[in-house]
């Protein structure tokens, strides 16, 4: 089966698996796990405004371990962008990654895996796995 990880669980992958729960554990060493470019983006903008110093790796060695861990690097696609406009924009919760990443996990038709409470909103849009 595929899944798609929202940002905070690529991070925990590469510096705190700790952090993962058993059952995230067994879907992402068992499935097709995908890494959408919006990480990647949210990564880049995050180390560049110095809120991410626990992850220095620049973003051609997060592509290699993306590779290494036999994840799949998923492309934002016009079906992505179509999508954004489908999920709500809720007063509490407007941030733009997040919208793309569950805007994915919909035009995929695929479970999102996420530690974030923020997706609970969105249950009748996505299907969420929570860490």
């Amino acid at each position: 089966m595929r899944y798609l990880i929202d940002t905070q669980i690529f991070i925990w992958t590469l510096i705190n698996p700790e952090k993962l729960t058993p059952q995230t554990l067994q879907i992402l060493q068992h499935n097709e796990i995908l890494v959408s470019q919006v990480c990647l983006f949210e990564i880049a903008i995050k180390q560049k405004i110095n809120k991410l110093p626990e992850l220095p790796l620049p973003i051609k060695a997060l592509v290699e371990r993306i590779e290494e861990d036999n994840f799949n690097l998923l492309a934002i696609t016009e079906n992505h962008l179509e999508s954004y406009a489908t999920i709500p924009l809720l007063e509490n919760h407007r941030d733009p990654f997040d919208r793309l990443l569950l805007a994915t996990a919909q035009a995929e038709n695929i479970p999102i895996i996420s530690a974030d409470t923020n997706f609970h909103y969105y249950k009748t849009q996505i299907q969420l796995i929570e860490n």
